[in-house]
């Protein structure tokens, strides 16, 4: 009998270590959680939201432009502005009055109008923004709006107790781009030096060819432990929009 009873415990432990595995490997399942005609928001892990906004564009179309916004402790940053400054005010009063977030940050990834067409609603509200040196002289040059801080090579912010980062790995899409991410969930923003599974090379007017997939190559090798990518248009994904790029842009053609 003692030994029935010993067996029917360890067969009730092993049952419970499973059922908690199992919830901690369940995948986070993405949900859109906000839609306006404008504006779309979708969660895709506990902290992270995709921001969607639309570009009307002379060869592409009305383009549905992303942007990441990572939260923790109440706090909020974000990459990337929504594409004008209607569609970003509407993003500010819904992580204010539906999330309750303080936004401590805005940071485009490059000076295109998909990055920080919406800055002066930002500048407007009071919440610091901050780009690459090299984001800033170019959006002076085209008389865009302009960050208020810089830096050069990389950015690390605090967000609650956790860990924020932007970094310039090399030109691509751009001269300045640069990448975001949160390191607690390994959740990459790449904007749009990344792009999406099958998507065409985009717009090349300002861009470096011949050292784009180098770029992708160091973001690839600095972060093996990434889970979640972000494009700027279109699907995230995994790493495979990494080596997709990669290969897309390999010959420098």
């Amino acid at each position: 009998m003692k030994i029935i009873i010993n067996t029917l415990l360890i067969i009730i432990i092993c049952i419970t270590i499973f059922n908690c595995s199992s919830q901690k490997l369940e995948v986070f399942e993405s949900k859109e959680i906000y839609k306006s005609n404008d504006l779309i928001v979708t969660q895709i892990t506990e902290n992270c939201f995709v921001h969607t906004s639309f570009l009307q564009t002379n060869d592409f179309g009305n383009v549905p432009c992303n942007g990441l916004i990572v939260t923790n402790n109440n706090e909020a940053i974000i990459f990337d502005t929504p594409t004008n400054d209607k569609n970003s005010e509407e993003l500010i009063k819904w992580i204010k009055e539906t999330l309750h977030f303080k936004i401590n940050a805005i940071i485009p990834t490059h000076f295109h109008d998909d990055c920080l067409g919406g800055l002066k609603a930002f500048d407007k509200n009071g919440i610091p923004s901050y780009a690459n040196y090299k984001t800033i002289e170019l959006a002076k040059e085209h008389n865009y709006n302009i960050p208020k801080n810089s830096f050069k090579d990389s950015l690390t912010l605090i967000l609650g107790a956790e860990i924020i980062t932007a970094k310039f790995f090399g030109e691509g899409h751009t001269r300045d781009n640069i990448v975001g991410y949160f390191s607690s969930e390994n959740v990459m923003f790449g904007g749009c030096l990344i792009k999406e599974i099958d998507a065409s090379k985009g717009y090349l007017g300002d861009a470096n060819v011949a050292d784009w997939s180098g770029t992708v190559e160091k973001v690839k090798k600095e972060y093996p432990d990434v889970k979640i990518v972000i494009p700027g248009h279109g699907d995230y994904g995994d790493k495979k929009l990494l080596d997709y790029t990669i290969n897309l842009f390999r010959h420098g053609k």
